[in-house]
């Protein structure tokens, strides 16, 4: 594994930048990714607008 794509041959400090420049790409990667599935659907405020909506109708029902 040490001569995965030539990496053995960069100097300590150009390792250091290629590995942080990988977990930085991941982590923003990840990142986007879980806003993008979280933020596309709106069921969770339908369900407390449907709730909402349910507790005022029977106040004034009450």
């Amino acid at each position: 594994m040490a001569g995965l794509l030539g990496f053995s041959g960069l100097g300590p400090k150009t390792k250091n930048i290629v590995v942080a420049g990988g977990l930085t790409a991941f982590v923003f990667g990840v990142y986007f990714y879980t806003m993008r599935a979280v933020g596309g659907s709106d069921e969770l405020q339908v369900a407390i607008d449907q709730f909402e909506s349910q507790k005022r109708n029977k106040e004034s029902n009450v």
